[in-house]
Order: C-alpha cells, then sequence, then structure tokens
C-alpha cells in the first residue's frame, strides 16, 4: 500500500509497515525535549509516579521560554530541572542556547524521517526537515521520557502544490500568511500537510522552518516539506550520522490535494487578533506603529536576520518607535556578532537580546502594553499573547521597513524621512477630583504586630516580581510575603493596625510601594528603632506614620495588645496595662505633610 509521508515516517517508527488514518498506534520516540515552559511539571509527574527516564540520551531540556532570568518562577523551575538533569544525566540546553525546536535541528538530535515530542506547540517546526514533531502536555512528555513511546492517532493527509516562482517581494512569511488567508484556521484542521512544486524544492531550511512554524495556526497537525540534498546533507552534517531520505510514494493517497498559483502571492500581514487575518499589506500601509519585534521560532533565523540588515543599514529606527531583535539559536547571534551585523542593529537603535523564544513568552522581550502597536515577525497574535496591545504578523523586511517608516510599508516604500508621533491626544488625562478636607487624627488606637527582626528589607515587605502593581488597592495582599515566618500577614492584618518592629526597617530598594501596601490594607502607623533612609522619606511623604523609639520594653507587650499612640507629644501607652513611654514625635515638615495626606496632597 503506498504512504503519504506522516503515513511513512509514523510506520517506521511503529510495529507495522503500513498504517492508516484514523489508526492508533504507538511509536517510538527518537527526541524527547521539555522546556523551562512545563519542564518542571514533567520532573514532577516522572517523580509523583515513581517513574525513571527510558533513554537519557534522547532526552533533553531546553530554556528558552525565560532565556532573561527576569521571572522568579521561571528561574525556579529552571533551577529545579537542572538539579534533577544532574542526578538522571540528561543534556540540558540552557538559557544561552536558544529555542529548542530549533537547537534539535542546529544541534543534529534531529534528522529527515525522526519523531520528536516537546512541550512547545510549535514542535512541528521540525516538518521543514521532513521529519515528525508534536507539541505535548507535560503527563505526555512524562509519558514519553519513561516509556520511550507515545501513541498517535495518524492524521489524514493534504498535498499542496505551489505552481510558478514566488515573486521577489515575497518572502517566506507571506507564503504562509497567503495559505493563512487561503485555508483560514481550521480547514486544514487536524490535517497534516505536504508542500511541493519545482519552486518549493529550492526553498532554504530557513523559509521551510519560517512557512512550517506557523502549521499550529492553520490548525494542521504539520506541514511537512519533503528533504531535498542540501537539506540530508546540512542534517548528515549536523548529526554525524548516515541520513536516509524519506519521501512520500508516487501513488499515495491524499485526502484533499490543492494547486495554488504562487506566482500570484502578495505580501502580507495579519490583522490584531488573529493570524489568520492575513490581507494584502498595501491595505494597511500608513498605520501608524508604537513598536516592531523581530524573532522568534518563526523568523528568528540567520536569513531573516540579514533581510532586515539590509533594511536598517544607515538607517534609524523612527523617533518614539521601539525595535526589539532575537535571533532563534545562540548559533545565530554569534555569526551576526562575527559579520558585524549586531552592530547595524545598535548603530540603528534597535534593542538586541539574547537568543530565545522573546515575544511569545510572558515578560521577555517583545511583549507590549495597553493600546501599543506592534509590527512583529511572530506567529500568533492572539489578544494578550505578546502582551496588552495590537500586533500585526508580517515579514522581517516589512516588519523592519515599518520600524523605520513610523508606520506600516514595504520595503520599496521606505521614505526619506520617518513619521513622528502627534504631541497631542492619546494620553490618558487625571480625572479631576474634588477633595474632601478630613481632620486626620494626631493620636490612634490599634492593635499591634510585634515583629521582632532587624534589617527588613524592601524585597521582604514587597517583593519586585510586584512592581508592575500601579493601583494601591491590589498592593495590600503582598505585604510581608517574602518575609520568613509572616508570608500570611496580610490574611491576617485588620484595618487600624499598628506595626512595631526593630532596627533598619525598609531598607533596601527606593520602591514606594513598600510604603504603599500598608497603606492599602489600613495599617495606622509603623513603630521602629529606626528606617532606612529613602523608607523614611517615602513614607513620610506619603502621609504615613512612622515614628522611632529607643526601647519600648516597659510597654510589656504582647502581640496583639491595643495602643495608643500620640503622633504630637510622642507618648505610646499600653491599653491594656496603662503603661506609657516617651518616643520620637513628629517633626514639624512630617506632621504638615500628614496633615495634607501626602506631600502631593
Amino acid at each position: 500500500m503506498a504512504l503519504t509521508l506522516i503515513e511513512k515516517i509514523l510506520a517506521n517508527h511503529s510495529v507495522k509497515s503500513v498504517v492508516k488514518p484514523g489508526e492508533i498506534i504507538d511509536i517510538e520516540i527518537d527526541v524527547r525535549a521539555a522546556r523551562d515552559f512545563g519542564g518542571a511539571n514533567v520532573v514532577k509527574n516522572l517523580i509523583n509516579n515513581n517513574l525513571e527516564v527510558d533513554d537519557v540520551s534522547k532526552t533533553f531540556f531546553t530554556f528558552d521560554c525565560n532565556p532573561t532570568g527576569s521571572d522568579q518562577k521561571y528561574a525556579a523551575n529552571q533551577q529545579y530541572c537542572r538539579l534533577y538533569a544532574r542526578e538522571k544525566g540528561i543534556k540540558v540546553y540552557d538559557i544561552d542556547a536558544g529555542i529548542g525546536t530549533h537547537l534539535v535541528i542546529e544541534k543534529g538530535l534531529a534528522y529527515p524521517g525522526c519523531t520528536v515530542v516537546s512541550t512547545d506547540s510549535h514542535a512541528n517546526i521540525l516538518g521543514a526537515i521532513g521529519a515528525f514533531g508534536q507539541g505535548m502536555g507535560d503527563q505526555d512528555i512524562a509519558a514519553a521520557w519513561a516509556n520511550g513511546k507515545s501513541w498517535f492517532k495518524v492524521p489524514k493527509s493534504v498535498k499542496i502544490t505551489l505552481k510558478g516562482k514566488r515573486p521577489d517581494n515575497v518572502y517566506a512569511k507571506d507564503i504562509v500568511l497567503n495559505l493563512l488567508n487561503k485555508f483560514g484556521a481550521n480547514t486544514l484542521l487536524g490535517y497534516s500537510v505536504e508542500i511541493y512544486g519545482e519552486d518549493v524544492d529550492n526553498f532554504s531550511l530557513d523559509q521551510r522552518i519560517t512557512i512550517s512554524s506557523m502549521a499550529t495556526e492553520m490548525g494542521a497537525i504539520i506541514i511537512l516539506f519533503p528533504p531535498n540534498e542540501k537539506i540530508i546533507k546540512f542534517a548528515e552534517e549536523r548529526s554525524g550520522k548516515k541520513v536516509k531520505k524519506i519521501l512520500a510514494d508516487a501513488d499515495a493517497v491524499y485526502d484533499q490535494e490543492f494547486e495554488l498559483d504562487m506566482s500570484k502571492f502578495v505580501p502580507m500581514m495579519s490583522r490584531p487578533g488573529h493570524p489568520d487575518d492575513a490581507i494584502d499589506i498595501k491595505e494597511l500601509k500608513g498605520s501608524k506603529i508604537d513598536s516592531a519585534f523581530i524573532g522568534s521560532c518563526t523568523n528568528g533565523r540567520y536569513e531573516d536576520m540579514l533581510e532586515v540588515a539590509k533594511v536598517l543599514k544607515d538607517r534609524k529606527v523612527a523617533p518614539g518607535v521601539v525595535l526589539k531583535i532575537v535571533p532563534a539559536t545562540d548559533e545565530i547571534w554569534q555569526q551576526l556578532l562575527n559579520e558585524g551585523i549586531i552592530k547595524i542593529f545598535k548603530d540603528a537603535g534597535a534593542l538586541v537580546s539574547n537568543a530565545g523564544c522573546a515575544g511569545c513568552a510572558a515578560g521577555q522581550v517583545g511583549q507590549n502594553g495597553p493600546d501599543e502597536v506592534t509590527v512583529s515577525t511572530g506567529n500568533r497574535n492572539f489578544a494578550g499573547k505578546q502582551g496588552k496591545g495590537k500586533v500585526y504578523l508580517g515579514s522581517p523586511a516589512e516588519v523592519a521597513a515599518s520600524a523605520v517608516a513610523g508606520y506600516i510599508t514595504t520595503l520599496d516604500d521606505i521614505p526619506d524621512k520617518p513619521a513622528e508621533f502627534s504631541a497631542k491626544g492619546g494620553f490618558e488625562k487625571a480625572v479631576k477630583r474634588t477633595r474632601t478636607t478630613m481632620k486626620k487624627p494626631a493620636i490612634i488606637e490599634g492593635k499591634v504586630w510585634l515583629i521582632e527582626k532587624d534589617d527588613i528589607d524592601t524585597d521582604m515587605i514587597f517583593h519586585n516580581r510586584y512592581l508592575t502593581i500601579t493601583d494601591i488597592n491590589e498592593m495590600g495582599q503582598y505585604a510581608f510575603d517574602n518575609l520568613e515566618g509572616w508570608e500570611d500577614f496580610a490574611k491576617k492584618a485588620e484595618a487600624g493596625d499598628v506595626i512595631i518592629t526593630n532596627k533598619n526597617f525598609g531598607a533596601g530598594s527606593s520602591r514606594q510601594q513598600a510604603v504603599d501596601c500598608f497603606k492599602s490594607l489600613g495599617i495606622q502607623a509603623i513603630l521602629a528603632n529606626s528606617f532606612g533612609v529613602i523608607y523614611e522619606r517615602n513614607a513620610i511623604n506619603a502621609g504615613f506614620p512612622i515614628m522611632t523609639y529607643k526601647d519600648i520594653s516597659n510597654l510589656q507587650l504582647k502581640q496583639r495588645d491595643k495602643i495608643k499612640v500620640d503622633f504630637e507629644r510622642g507618648k505610646v501607652t499600653n491599653l491594656k496595662n496603662g503603661k506609657s513611654i516617651k518616643i520620637n514625635s513628629f517633626f514639624d515638615v512630617q506632621m504638615e505633610i500628614y496633615k495634607r495626606d501626602g506631600l502631593l496632597g
């Protein structure tokens, strides 16, 4: 029986010589990878179920979602995986290496005809070399690591033949956007797609990767390119092994076949929200942008970066526009550095980050803010995927040209003078507020929290992972959640409470949130032996009462006793036993700011 390319690959990795669409089979997995996203859960699934890794030589970690180490949770997961890898002898491609799906190709781990699974939904990028790649959940990956096999339902196959030659102004990204325009997000749902054509056979590895990487956005299981001699040679050089060319049988039966005239393809961009909402870029020309991103597993390749360099050489990014560039792998990064291309990027005004997934991974380079308009070479522009703004998808050349122009344009239509932002409009104005004059009390009463520790710093008070919070009402819940023994303080605290602590409270950074979190909780005051210099200013300027004391032992305080504090006289009384002491009172400026409810009041 004649087989399609996917059927042949799956049959070669099963106990059967022939497989049919709809049939469920167990297949051997040649490469089993887990990223920093999901990797920790893979390990936990193995440990919790007393499972061991089947073959460590075929098993890998790839840390590509957050190679900047900018997120504490990612950092914790990465280190957890490193420790497991050291114990089991598993190879780790760490934060300096690049995107995992690219690495398995680049390092020769994968080759035409092999099978690869990863916690990356774009593992089907392996179709670029005629291999089977599949993204899977952490339980699936754990099972593959333990058993060396996984079950699959053999998909139906579709054959697409691209007739004619690719126009000079149409890039690989434009090709896949033209396909998305034709097929949408679900016409090819669940299919394995094979792409053929006389000019297609000339596509480079980088071009094939771009197209295969967006199979997921088309709903397809995979987009497979039959490997040509260049791909075979590349795979043999990288893997160090003889690679057999695996092709579909000439009389293979496809569920559907399509012929498209590639010579009629045009440069395209996807409008925000849906990758398949791709239209002729001419319809978007002139749309003002705020930022541009070049990278991702779709367009972070060397050839992509060369196209960008052609645009940026001797040019500058438009005033007010931010351009971020992230190569796919460190090998590509080093090549760009050695050839002076990184300098071209920097001279143009771009930010260049270390290799990784970038904009697709929340918190890393490429994210945008509310109402920000971004042109991106990524594969997804779903709402919230690359930030809170709007994202258009296009080719590296078109994105770079738009970054220079300050608006969406094409390579052949870059203006001599870029567009600039209007000085008026678009910025949120302050809401007019009617201030009510309220007499603030000079004497307060409240129950105490005795926190008998020195040098409580601002990271212990309000950790830097919460610094993006700007609404004071949200800050209270995180007060002290990084202070050992007091992590649940925000849940126990009551409005009107008073904190009494030791020396150097508020040491460390200048973050105002370390004061405002207590205001958010309704804490009335903090008494300490001393305060960090910046913390003291921040508290006073916020109109938040702080006072210093030398010794409060005579008060004989116990946890949750109620006290009275007189800010003007500097007197503290334990209302339970009636004992009082003198402490340092408010000084004049402090009292003035307190009565105004803050420096800006």
